[in-house]
């Protein structure tokens, strides 16, 4: 059976017990002062331990997690309850979920990337009319 480690990073475990998506965007979360550790801002290469209280700031809320025990590999979603509690009062969970339901629709925009071969045609026609028309 493994031991748990005694040393791990902040980003690291923030990571590990699935906060955020890539390490990377932990380490910018902390470098950001997003992430705070009994109400001190830290740095990634913050070591942790047991009983730590961590806030995360979110756009539309702040989410905070006790921690219960440290792990340094990424570990399935139905095991991350092992190793943080979710202290997060009810009305920022509520606030959580109408961002979600709304986030669809503002990340749905009709003008991501390269504009289409019809979309530079209307535009090109649309400048051609702002030039003729004094």
């Amino acid at each position: 059976m493994e031991t748990a480690p005694s040393k791990v990073r902040m980003d690291q475990f923030l990571w590990a017990v699935r906060q955020f998506k890539t390490r990377s965007l932990s380490t910018d979360a902390c470098k950001r002062n997003w992430i705070t550790i009994n109400d001190q801002t830290v740095k990634p290469s913050r070591q942790i331990k047991p009983g730590d209280r961590i806030k995360i700031s979110r756009p539309s809320h702040t989410k905070t997690i006790n921690i219960i025990k440290i792990l340094k590999s990424r570990v399935a979603a139905k095991f991350v309850n092992d190793y943080i509690e979710d202290l997060t009062p009810q009305d920022e969970k509520l606030k959580e979920e109408e961002y979600n339901k709304n986030r669809k629709y503002i990340a749905s925009s009709s003008f991501k990337g390269r504009p289409t071969k019809k979309n530079r045609r209307d535009l090109e026609e649309l400048f051609q009319k702002i030039k003729r028309s004094p």
